[in-house]
């Protein structure tokens, strides 16, 4: 027989959102009249912008001609893209990034499962808790960490609480380590990182050598003034990667586009010590196992930069929080303790009566028959914790709230 990874075979029985699924397809099959609303997994519902459409539509016709037709294209993405991006989502902030250093592809989730492929077999890495799996599963499949002990922490990894008390942001590292991975708005609490808290990382990470994994697949929810990118602040291109994606913004969930900036300033170590720059190896990586994103997807991409299409995306991103605005006045009426969904579209809720966060995913399933997401599958922290999310049709987002609160009310 072939020998297997057995790094695999550390990590839980299945991925948190595939339980989530089997426990409520166990349920429906023996409940099938029930109406089960779901705000569990950050999917989208609204439909594609029209300018979206039309820019997709188009570049369909014209690859259906001999002139138009494209085959392999960049893998890096089409530079009309990534111009775009570089003007509207950064210049338009006062921020300096060169399109070169824009990276298109299929998904923030695959980007930040794919980036630390890049560093060395025993980089050591911290985590907040909780935190958004990819970060954790994919270092465990790479053989980075030891096994994990009862409350689910994998040996080698250092967490970083984000609890109550701290206003749900991590603590900086109590030691050394390579790669720090934070998202803001912060997936799952909602929680939104000020220029200050940013900035305390920006200097830790120069002054310990270390690179921060930034994941702001969300930045387009905050309505307060925080800051959209980690390059906002000073010294952040010298120890920073960013990520960021079109799928809840732009609805991109089944189409798949997104990106990843690497500055050219960014600089890594190879085992004699020598400085190399870091986006020179990820774009090694991305032409040996990347073929690129579809022409007509990256073009529907570059039409959410035209301005119908910013004003359709805008509308989309005001339905959804205002849904977690619901959402939040809801559960506050009936008692809950809530956090985020104010510059996110998460809402974190503490659990009610002492229940744990699965004891309190199957109390809602079955009294209610909503389906939310357990704080405990994003990490210890997340124990006796609950993710609501606001991305659902406006009328169901209102039937669950009401059953919600009726049932814990």
């Amino acid at each position: 027989m072939a020998r297997l990874n057995d790094h695999y075979l550390k990590l839980a029985a299945g991925y948190l959102f595939p339980e989530i699924a089997r426990r409520m397809d166990a349920f429906k099959k023996a409940n099938p009249s029930a109406d089960v609303i779901k705000l569990g997994i950050g999917d989208v519902v609204l439909p594609l912008a029209s300018a979206v459409r039309e820019a997709m539509h188009a570049a369909i016709d014209e690859m259906a001609t001999a002139e138009g037709f494209r085959g392999y294209g960049p893998s890096e993405g089409y530079d009309f893209l990534r111009e775009a991006i570089a003007e509207h989502d950064f210049a338009s902030r006062g921020v300096r990034v060169d399109p070169s250093e824009i990276f298109v592809s299929d998904g923030s989730k695959c980007d930040s499962a794919n980036i630390q492929e890049i560093f060395a077999p025993d980089a050591t890495l911290a985590v907040s808790d909780p935190v958004y799996p990819v970060y954790v599963d994919t270092n465990v499949m790479a053989g980075r960490t030891g096994a994990p002990d009862e409350s689910g922490r994998y040996a080698g990894i250092e967490y970083l609480p984000c609890t109550e008390e701290s206003g749900f942001l991590p603590s900086l590292p109590t030691r050394p380590v390579d790669l720090v991975y934070l998202c803001s708005p912060n997936n799952p609490t909602g929680t939104v990182a000020s220029k200050a808290e940013l900035a305390k990382w920006v200097e830790w990470a120069r002054a310990n050598e270390a690179i921060l994994l930034f994941d702001a697949a969300y930045e387009r929810f905050i309505t307060g003034d925080y800051p959209h990118s980690i390059f906002e602040i000073e010294g952040a291109r010298e120890c920073a990667i960013e990520f960021r994606s079109f799928s809840k913004t732009a609805g991109f969930t089944g189409i798949r586009c997104a990106y990843i900036v690497i500055p050219n300033e960014l600089m890594g170590r190879d085992a004699k010590g020598n400085a190399v720059p870091v986006a020179k190896l990820w774009s090694r990586r991305t032409n040996t196992k990347f073929n690129g994103v579809p022409y007509p997807v990256q073009r529907g991409a570059e039409a959410i930069y035209s301005e119908e299409g910013r004003k359709e995306i805008q509308a989309n991103v005001d339905y959804y929080m205002a849904n977690a605005g619901l959402i939040l006045s809801g559960l506050s009426k009936a008692g809950f303790k809530t956090f985020g969904g104010v510059d996110a579209p998460y809402v974190w809720l503490k659990t009610p009566d002492g229940m744990d966060s699965w004891q309190f995913f199957d109390a809602l399933l079955s009294k209610a028959n909503v389906v939310g997401t357990p704080g405990s599958g994003f990490g210890a922290c997340g124990k006796g914790y609950f993710r609501l999310s606001a991305f659902g049709m406006r009328s169901k987002v209102e039937e669950a709230i009401d059953r919600i609160t009726r049932t814990f009310g």
